[in-house]
């Protein structure tokens, strides 16, 4: 960007906390971030952390900025919004949703319509900078704006823009409750290693370390990851006699399943959502 636009957040828990943090790792500057919350002190701790403009009143606060992002829990959006709705028809801001489940469209008739608006499905690995965010445009958001969120999820990991609103869902199946699934196989392979006589503590770091070892290679390599896996392979030996094990217990068809449950469910909320 040749010029970082002035951010607002409205609310201040550990996601807003975290884009701010690599945000200004990243080169944006304190004084033209914005954050409101109810909580002051909270906010005054966030002044003091990172020397950004804090404010109790929402509507003060998204009058501030280019780009306002709305990180407040789905049940409380109805009103945060409709709270802001004046301020936004007038200043024409930005708007960026990191709430699970609730379409551009709702929020866009809760801020009074005719919105740019950019819905986000970060993840928890945005916490240590390794977030992999999912992203959805809508039309009215121009592609300088595109540019300037990518910018901000960039700073916390990578931003993937989707083509169409319900690919979200997707993303949240994938990516959004994907961390939980590579902490239950380090779980797994854990106690199978203590079961085998290691001791605990040796087990997680070798575990952690061989997993990340392997997602770095997965992203440093051209190849695929099939080919990854044969190429640790090696005919008759442990490897081999591993991944057959997998394969014949019925992983990739478990692992499906279990996409499809939290892709389901995810559409699920939504519809709940949208019905309050």
């Amino acid at each position: 960007m040749s010029k970082s636009p002035t951010i607002s957040f409205i609310g201040a828990g550990n996601m807003a906390s975290t884009i701010i943090g690599g945000m200004l790792d990243n080169g944006y500057k304190a004084g033209e971030i914005w954050v409101s919350a109810p909580d002051d002190e909270h906010l005054q701790g966030l002044r003091k952390r990172f020397g950004i403009c804090v404010t109790t009143d929402n509507r003060y606060c998204a009058q501030q900025s280019d780009i306002v992002v709305l990180a407040v829990k789905p049940q409380v959006m109805a009103s945060v919004c409709e709270d802001i709705a004046a301020v936004v028809r007038n200043t024409r801001p930005l708007m960026v949703s990191i709430a699970a489940g609730l379409t551009a469209d709702t929020i866009d008739g809760w801020l009074g319509g005719g919105v740019p608006m950019v819905r986000v499905m970060p993840n928890t690995p945005s916490l240590v900078g390794k977030g992999a965010a999912g992203l959805f445009a809508n039309s009215r958001v121009s592609e300088q704006q595109k540019n300037d969120v990518t910018a901000i999820f960039d700073s916390v990991g990578s931003a993937n823009w989707v083509q169409q609103e319900e690919q979200l869902h997707a993303v949240t199946a994938l990516s959004g409750s994907g961390p939980a699934y590579f902490f239950l196989m380090l779980e797994a392979l854990e106690e199978a290693a203590t079961n085998a006589g290691m001791a605990a503590e040796t087990a997680r770091e070798l575990a952690i370390q061989t997993m990340a070892g392997a997602a770095e290679m997965a992203a440093r390599s051209d190849l695929e990851p099939a080919q990854l896996k044969r190429n640790v392979m090696s005919p008759g030996g442990t490897t081999e006699q591993a991944v057959n094990t997998f394969e014949q217990g019925g992983l990739r068809e478990l692992v499906q399943k279990a996409y499809s449950a939290a892709y389901t469910r995810s559409q699920e909320m939504a519809k709940e959502l949208a019905g309050k």
